[in-house]
């Protein structure tokens, strides 16, 4: 065989190596972006469109952040204090919504709190909320944006249900992970 044939030859075999080496990244990168949006769901979208390519490293980073919390699920009783506490504030909704939804916006925090989410600035706990709550967490911005506005009294009273009507998909998502649930989301 000469030389050129097996340069020809020695080319050849790399250039395909390195067509198979692409296709199995390029496969796994679509499988880690699969996973991903199952996992995320609307909040997958989220993150595409806030942090663009470096969306599936962000997520990946808020998993392995979560990961090493300690998060715990609510005892019975604190369960039942939180669900009572929830009813007063909406039953509060009627006389005075920009209270209720102050308290219900508290509320949320408080059982974050309890659960051992850290009470960061806003923006991260909704970050590390959305590992285990990704179809609510949307909830949890919206309402959030409202009972902001509505501290500068820039909210109609159709606004403020609809925060509270957010508030409830999150507090109900919040109160119903149980130890079962919350060693299926960690593993």
């Amino acid at each position: 065989m000469s030389d050129q044939a097996i340069l020809i030859t020695v080319v050849a075999v790399l250039a395909a190596m390195s067509l198979v080496a692409w296709a199995v990244w390029a496969e796994s990168k679509r499988r880690r972006a699969r996973a991903l949006h199952e996992r995320f769901g609307p909040e997958y979208a989220q993150a595409r469109q806030e942090y663009g390519r470096q969306a599936e490293q962000e997520l990946e980073k808020r998993v392995r952040r979560v990961n090493r919390l300690h998060l715990r699920p609510l005892r019975a009783e604190a369960r039942d204090e939180f669900a009572v506490a929830w009813r007063s504030t909406q039953a509060r909704f009627v006389d005075d919504p920009r209270l209720a939804v102050a308290e219900a916006d508290r509320l949320i925090t408080d059982v974050m709190e309890a659960r051992g989410y850290p009470m960061a600035d806003f923006e991260r706990r909704a970050a590390d909320i959305s590992v285990e709550h990704p179809r609510v967490v949307s909830d949890y911005r919206t309402a959030h944006a409202i009972a902001e506005r509505s501290g500068r009294s820039d909210t109609t009273t159709e606004d403020l249900r609809e925060a509270m009507v957010h508030y409830k998909a999150m507090f109900q998502d919040l109160l119903s992970v149980g130890s079962r649930e919350l060693e299926e989301v960690r593993s």
